[in-house]
C-alpha cells in the first residue's frame, strides 16, 4: 500500500499499488530465423512496456538450440529451451525461417531439420486452450506441421500460400492479407506484417493509444490493399510525420468521449482554430469531426461487444449526446445499426 499525506497536517491517504498484469510471451526462434520476424514484433513490445505500466510483456527468446543462425548471418544465441509446461495464458511468437542464409549458400541441413522437427512436436505436446498462437511468416509452416491451424482461418507470405494449404488441407489459407485472426490463431504475412499484427495485439491487449503511441515511434501506419482487413480506426489517418497533428490525434485517442472544441484542440495544436482545420485535413485526410466521430463510433462498438449497457449509457460513454447522435455517426461509417454488434 502507498500513503500520501494532504497538505496541511491530514491524516494519511492510502492509496492500492496497482501491480502490471504480465503477460508471458515466448518467441520461438528456428534454425535460420528470419531477423525481421523476431525484430519488428519484439520491438513493439518493447516500446509497448516503456509507454505505460498497466501491462507488462515478459518476453523470453527459446528454441531447442542454444544458439541459431539468423537470416542475415547474424548468430542468435542465449536462446533458453522451449519451456515446458507453458504458462497459461502465453502467446507463443513463431518467427519464419529463411531458405538461405546471407554469405551462406548452402540449403538446410540435417541438424537444422531435426532442429525444426523438435519445435513442431514441441507444439502439438505443449500449446493447448487458453495460449494464444502467433506466427509470422513461414512460422505459420510450423504451426501446420503440428496440426495447430486445423479448422482455422489463416495467412502466411505469399510465396508459401500453396505450401501452406498443402500442409493443413483442414485450414482456411487467405492470400493478400496482411494477418488474419481466427480465436487463438493469429497468422501474419511476410516479415514486416508482424509489426502490423502486433500492432494489433497491442491495441487490444492494452490500448489503442498504445498501439497509436509505438506505431507511431516506429514510424508506420498505414499499408493496406483493398484485400486487407478493414483499417483500424485507431491508425487511420496517422500515415503522416506532422507533430502538431499527431499531439492531437494523440490526445483524441487517449479520450475520445471528451467534449473535444476545436479551440481546445487548436491549444494542444499551438496553432489557430482556422489553421489547424486546414492541417487535419491536409495530413490526416480527413477533417477533425470525422475523426472524434470514428474514434467515437469505435469506442461505442468496443462498450457493445464488451457490456451490457443499453444504448443511452453506451452513447453517453462514447461522447455523444445521445443515442440517436450514436446511431447518426454509426450509420456513416457502418451497413448495420449499432444493435447488430450484440445480435451478432
Amino acid at each position: 500500500m502507498r500513503t500520501t499525506t494532504d497538505i496541511g497536517g491530514a491524516p494519511p491517504v492510502v492509496s492500492p499499488v496497482v501491480l502490471p498484469v504480465v503477460l508471458p510471451v515466448v518467441v520461438v526462434c528456428p534454425p535460420r530465423t528470419l531477423l525481421l520476424d523476431v525484430a519488428g514484433p519484439v520491438e513493439v513490445l518493447r516500446k509497448a512496456n516503456l509507454l505505460q505500466d498497466r501491462v507488462r510483456f515478459h518476453v523470453v527468446h527459446a528454441g531447442p538450440c542454444p544458439e541459431v543462425a539468423s537470416s542475415t548471418g547474424l548468430g542468435l544465441a542465449g536462446l533458453v529451451p522451449l519451456p515446458e509446461p507453458l504458462p497459461d495464458g502465453a502467446t507463443i511468437l513463431l518467427a519464419g525461417a529463411a531458405e538461405l542464409v546471407l554469405g551462406d549458400p548452402a540449403p538446410p541441413g540435417e541438424a537444422e531439420r531435426a532442429a525444426e522437427a523438435a519445435i513442431v512436436a514441441w507444439l502439438r505436446a505443449q500449446v493447448g486452450p487458453g495460449h494464444r498462437l502467433v506466427s509470422i511468416c513461414s512460422g505459420a509452416l510450423l504451426a501446420a506441421r503440428a496440426g495447430l491451424l486445423d479448422g482455422h482461418a489463416c495467412t502466411t507470405h505469399h510465396a508459401a500460400c500453396a505450401e501452406l494449404a498443402a500442409l493443413a488441407p483442414a485450414a482456411r489459407v487467405l492470400e493478400d492479407r496482411l494477418f488474419v485472426e481466427d480465436g487463438e490463431r493469429l497468422t501474419s504475412a511476410g516479415i514486416t506484417a508482424g509489426i502490423d499484427l502486433m500492432l494489433h495485439l497491442v491495441a487490444r491487449l492494452v490500448d489503442p493509444a498504445c498501439a497509436a503511441a509505438v506505431a507511431r515511434y516506429l514510424v508506420v501506419y498505414l499499408r493496406r490493399a483493398g484485400h486487407d482487413p478493414q483499417l483500424s480506426p485507431w491508425l487511420e489517418g496517422r500515415n503522416h510525420l506532422h507533430p502538431a497533428i499527431h499531439r492531437v490525434q494523440d490526445a483524441v485517442s487517449a479520450d475520445p468521449a471528451r467534449a473535444w472544441s476545436l479551440e481546445i484542440l487548436a491549444d494542444i495544436a499551438a496553432t489557430s482554430p482556422r489553421h489547424l482545420s486546414r492541417l487535419f485535413n491536409r495530413h490526416a485526410g480527413m477533417s477533425l469531426p470525422a475523426y472524434v466521430n470514428a474514434l467515437r463510433v469505435a469506442l461505442a462498438r468496443d462498450l457493445l461487444a464488451r457490456t451490457r449497457l443499453d444504448m443511452e449509457s453506451v452513447a453517453e460513454r462514447a461522447g455523444f449526446a445521445s443515442p440517436r447522435q450514436l446511431r447518426r455517426a454509426w450509420g456513416r461509417l457502418h451497413d448495420g445499426p449499432p444493435s447488430a454488434v450484440r445480435a451478432g
